[in-house]
């Protein structure tokens, strides 16, 4: 039996000061990291602070929004199944993220992806992924 990924509602993102960019660039279709200007290593999801050497110098950076799936699980139990995976970005980070509009059976690792956006209950976009070379 084919499993498919279907429209569910989306949690709304918590937002606060620290996130407020991330978000706004969400709506604008974009994704962004951010890196440290001490160790100078990427990271995500989006904080003030490094995690690494937790120095304040970060700044955001704009990523491509294609990867390849590190690795996934399928949410069959769920009302509405779901795929939950990490995300490599070909900039060499992973994040974590659901994949959409694909068959849900079909999802490998290792499979090339690329970034879509889908809205939030509220209408926040919010970055999701779906197999290259899909509609």
């Amino acid at each position: 039996m084919t499993m498919t990924s279907t429209d569910r509602a989306i949690t709304p993102p918590a937002r606060n000061p620290e996130t407020a960019a991330f978000w706004d660039a969400c709506n604008d279709s974009r994704l962004l990291i951010k890196r440290c200007g001490s160790c100078g290593e990427a990271h995500y999801y989006p904080r003030s602070l490094c995690p690494l050497c937790f120095s304040a110098e970060t700044a955001w950076e704009e990523v491509k929004g294609t990867g390849e799936i590190y690795t996934f699980s399928v949410m069959r139990r769920a009302p509405v199944p779901f795929a939950l995976a990490y995300i490599t970005l070909d900039e060499g980070i992973s994040i974590l993220t659901n994949i959409v509009d694909c068959d849900l059976d079909k999802i490998e690792i290792g499979q090339r992806m690329r970034l879509v956006f889908k809205p939030a209950e509220d209408g926040q976009l919010v970055a999701m992924f779906t197999p290259l070379g899909a509609a």
